[in-house]
């Protein structure tokens, strides 16, 4: 009976027991990928080992937007500002002289404000992102936004971005 009874408690021990372990891929800190793998092979990152579209940020180049210089901008802007200028003087002053001075002031603060509309209207930088994808590829993907990426970084390229992850 004692001998009946010490094999009942081993078997719930070790039924207790196996609830506790868990499986090598989830919770065992090497790699909880969840992809099904121990992390054994893909040095611990989140990624799946044999990913063909993942790869390390190597360098990041700034490059200015647009070189041409502004011209419609400046010009489209002094010309609005002149007319609206003169429109405004016509109605406020009888002065030929300040009227002058008003045009003339118009068509200059226009030529400004033209400017910097296209200089926000044109977009600026974009960067060349330079990756080294894990099967020893390189490839250099321009886009408009780095969204956070640096040197080092893992990344993830889809629709021509590099994307980190």
């Amino acid at each position: 009976m004692k001998t009946g009874l010490i094999g009942t408690a081993v078997i719930a021990a070790s039924v207790a027991l196996a609830g506790c372990a868990t499986s090598p891929g989830y919770g065992s800190g090497y790699g909880n990928s969840g992809y099904g793998n121990s992390g054994y092979g893909n040095g611990g990152y989140n990624r799946p080992a044999n990913c063909y579209d993942c790869g390390t940020v190597t360098r990041i180049e700034t490059v200015r937007g647009n070189s041409n210089p502004n011209i419609a901008g400046p010009l489209i802007g002094g010309v609005v500002g002149a007319v609206a200028a003169k429109e405004l003087a016509r109605r406020n002053t009888d002065s030929e002289g300040r009227r002058n001075v008003a045009i003339g002031a118009g068509a200059v603060g226009g030529a400004i404000a033209g400017n910097a509309i296209q200089n926000r209207t044109e977009g600026g930088n974009y960067y060349n992102v330079h990756v080294r994808m894990q099967d020893g590829r390189t490839t250099v993907l321009s886009q408009s936004d780095i969204g956070g990426l640096r040197e080092g970084s893992n990344v993830r390229v889809q629709n021509g971005q590099a994307y980190a992850y």
